[in-house]
């Protein structure tokens, strides 16, 4: 896998990808989320709860506003953008969840500040497939599932885009730290193909925009015999082009194709980031430039285990509307 670069957050791109908010704005905050966890059913995806949320969100501290806007419009070079200082108090959470499927259903004071923050970037989106098509979901492991290539392991996972198969994958990928683990080094890994490109030959590049790649989409979304279409793993403009790759479920279709992932693979690598996420930290990756990943950590599963909440932005919401029942936030199936 190679080594991990250990980033200093303060230190990346002069501070372009990182925004600490001040007490002053943390209370701002904290007081909007608050509303909105006491707002009506309290239910995360209840539709009148999501409305609040939308017209709450235009109230974000103007700093945090203006980070998030600026972002939408460019991710920069790194892909991701790192809000520290959410409204998070370890002393009242409760045990970090243990089973599989784990979601955030009740509106609690952090998954508001989730949401608040997200809905200024555009609309939430979740999968029916997937985490029973909760908006808020927990990551955490489950013990018997650490070798499992997803949000309940504990091994390294491996670098990918989130749910690189579908035409209507997240365009952000929300994931904000609850709990680290009790040793702190749980890392997120990330990659921006903006920082690998310049590392790989036009030959290399050419290769990975031609459709000799597919990806295989988890057995939970039970997709009809070849419904894996070849793709390019590159997409879009040649200088500056979108990434469509899971380097656990991406197949390359002959030797050349094979070699250009290889090649990308070790140009990711060498440009990957790991970011230790503290309690109140929510880091969004632009899911059309960056990878991500995780380094691997030893769970307790004792109450206290490494705890992320996740969510998944759309900014344009009406180009799922065919697979949105009722208009509503959760994806049903794929177009193909």
């Amino acid at each position: 896998m190679g080594s991990y670069m250990k980033t200093n957050v303060t230190d990346v791109l002069g501070g372009e990808s990182v925004l600490t908010l001040s007490d002053a704005e943390r209370a701002d905050l904290t007081e909007l989320a608050s509303s909105l966890a006491a707002d009506g059913s309290r239910e995360v995806d209840d539709p009148n709860w999501l409305a609040t949320a939308r017209e709450l969100c235009c109230q974000l501290p103007p700093r945090l506003a203006s980070s998030l806007r600026r972002f939408t419009w460019d991710s920069g070079p790194e892909a991701f953008l790192l809000l520290r200082g959410l409204p998070v108090d370890e002393t009242t959470l409760p045990p970090t969840p243990t089973v599989a499927g784990s979601v955030q259903r009740e509106a609690s004071v952090p998954a508001s500040a989730l949401v608040l923050v997200a809905m200024a970037m555009g609309e939430l989106v979740a999968f029916d497939k997937e985490k029973a098509g909760a908006l808020v979901q927990d990551v955490v492991p489950v013990h018997g599932m650490e070798e499992f290539q997803g949000n309940a392991g504990s091994v390294v996972l491996s670098m990918h885009v989130e749910n690189a198969f579908h035409e209507h994958r997240p365009d952000y990928v929300g994931l904000m730290c609850l709990r680290n683990d009790h040793d702190r080094v749980a890392g997120l890994r990330l990659s921006s193909v903006r920082n690998a490109l310049p590392l790989l030959s036009d030959e290399v590049r050419s290769v990975l925009h031609e459709p000799r790649y597919v990806t295989a989409a988890p057995p939970s979304f039970d997709l009809p015999p070849g419904a894996d279409e070849p793709h390019g793993i590159l997409t879009g403009s040649p200088e500056d082009p979108s990434i469509k790759v899971d380097f656990h479920a991406t197949v390359p279709g002959d030797e050349v194709a094979a070699a250009a992932m290889s090649s990308l693979r070790k140009a990711l690598d060498s440009v990957c980031r790991t970011l230790t996420l503290e309690p109140g930290d929510l880091a969004f990756a632009d899911n059309r430039l960056v990878l991500h990943g995780r380094t691997a950590f030893e769970p307790r599963y004792d109450g206290a285990d490494r705890w992320l909440q996740r969510v998944f932005v759309h900014l344009d919401f009406r180009r799922s509307r065919p697979l949105r029942r009722g208009g509503g936030h959760v994806i049903t199936g794929t177009d193909r």
